[in-house]
């Protein structure tokens, strides 16, 4: 831009030929060359600077499609980037939620690993307000900046934000720093452009490795929940274990992966048989862990104690440390069928869903006696009523099922279960479970259930 001055030299001239005249003549013919080349030579530096800047966005294009971790090819752009820009220092800084902090994973002139993190807050580190306000700074060299900067600057900075843009609006990741320009000229418009653009393309690298990362997680999470899942269900007995002296159905469907309801059952010779159902408060890990150790005291204790009372009692003391340090409690009814004496002996510690449903059609609730395990220190009340082998059903579901709601909000509800198994209380207790759940889910429909499902019907 601006005017440039040319010398023309002319002569000799033939006598009686001025030479201003050749010279008036010539001027305007050798200043359009002059002004043709020098479009020319400024043509090619344009074009050579283009094509530089198109090379390098096709170099980090590349680099970052075959990478899966930005750590991975962060120093080889960074590189890249200030050959092309002529830059001997640098750094590319990505920011982490966890911390809020600016962290390095590229530098030059010095190790990243050798950077301390700067805080997104920081009111003197240029990388922390071009992080904060989204808009890069050429920060000149005398301007302060914070110690984190000053291994990598030399002179004037470079800042340009690292953008993931949404359609929301955009999202800051990161920074591009560069300094210490090789050439006595200052960075331009068009270098800010550049790296800009890059910066883009790094925004879009580092929210695609989360993503990545995410799915990775989410996929682990789903795996590990489905083991859980699938460990929680082994330790539920098979319905065949107390066969033949009892024909059980239960089913068990946590409203997470894992939940906390349960039932257990028990061959305790002599013509008895115990059947156990719990409900943990709450769900999910949790639950599924004093759970867990409430089958396997029960597991235990049912063997070594002589009545369901007594069983209770020994359960509640092996869990009082877990069930006070969580602050969890269980529900639990213990029943035991003795069939040569023909009575039920049972034991209930808050657990509000116990039945035995009659031939004849009468429905006795086996109330709760004592408090759920965990709220307090009492001994297990037990009682005990007759048994009529091969007629009698005892009915033992938790609260899931009766609370579970429909689109409207209203209850599946107790007198409904209540019916179904009237019903059909002649069929076998597996005919009797699947009619209940199906019918539950008739009702709920694709409502999400907020508490695990157990139901058991046994005919002994």
């Amino acid at each position: 831009p601006g005017a440039r001055r040319a010398w023309v030299a002319l002569g000799p001239a033939r006598a009686g030929q001025p030479l201003d005249a050749w010279l008036r003549f010539l001027l305007p013919v050798v200043a359009q060359f002059v002004q043709s080349a020098l479009e020319v030579e400024h043509a090619a530096r344009e074009l050579a600077e283009r094509y530089e800047e198109i090379n390098l966005l096709y170099t980090i294009s590349e680099i970052l499609g075959r990478t899966v971790r930005l750590e991975e090819a962060a120093q080889t752009i960074l590189t890249e980037i200030s050959e092309t820009v002529g830059a001997r220092q640098g750094s590319i800084l990505v920011h982490d939620r966890v911390t809020d902090t600016l962290q390095a994973v590229a530098a030059l002139g010095v190790a990243p690993e050798d950077l301390p993190p700067i805080a997104a807050d920081d009111q003197g580190c240029v990388s922390a307000r071009v992080f904060r306000t989204q808009h890069p700074v050429l920060a000149e060299g005398g301007e302060l900046t914070c110690e984190a900067e000053a291994p990598y600057r030399s002179g004037a900075m470079l800042s340009v934000p690292i953008m993931w843009t949404t359609p929301d609006g955009g999202e800051p990741l990161g920074i591009v720093n560069l300094s210490g320009r090789r050439s006595p000229q200052p960075f331009t418009a068009g270098d800010q452009k550049l790296v800009a653009a890059i910066a883009t393309q790094i925004g879009t690298a580092i929210q695609n490795t989360r993503l990545v990362r995410s799915s990775l997680a989410q996929q682990r999470l789903v795996h590990e929940m489905q083991l859980a899942h699938d460990l929680q269900m082994r330790l539920l007995p098979g319905t065949g274990v107390v066969a033949p002296e009892a024909t059980v159905a239960a089913r068990v469907v946590p409203a997470e992966s894992v939940g906390g309801d349960f039932y257990h059952l028990f061959r305790l010779g002599e013509g008895r048989t115990g059947f156990m159902v719990g409900d943990v408060s709450g769900h999910g890990y949790r639950a599924a862990l004093i759970m867990a150790l409430t089958m396997s005291a029960a597991a235990i204790h049912s063997q070594q104690s002589a009545s369901p009372g007594a069983t209770l009692d020994a359960i509640r003391n092996s869990l009082s440390d877990e069930l006070d340090s969580t602050e969890m409690f269980v529900t639990l009814f213990y029943g035991v069928v003795d069939t040569r004496r023909g009575v039920l002996r049972y034991a209930n510690t808050g657990h509000p869903h116990a039945f035995i449903v009659c031939a004849d059609g009468v429905v006795e609730r086996l109330a709760a006696m004592d408090p759920p395990l965990g709220m307090v220190t009492v001994p297990t009340t037990e009682r005990e009523r007759p048994w009529q082998t091969g007629e009698d059903l005892l009915l033992l579901f938790t609260d899931g099922i009766s609370d579970a709601r429909n689109r409207q909000g209203a209850r599946f509800g107790e007198e409904v279960v209540l019916d179904i198994v009237l019903t059909y209380r002649d069929e076998p207790p597996a005919s009797i479970v699947e009619r209940v759940f199906h019918a539950l889910d008739q009702h709920a429909g694709d409502s999400a259930r907020p508490d695990d499902l157990t139901l058991v019907v046994v005919r002994s």
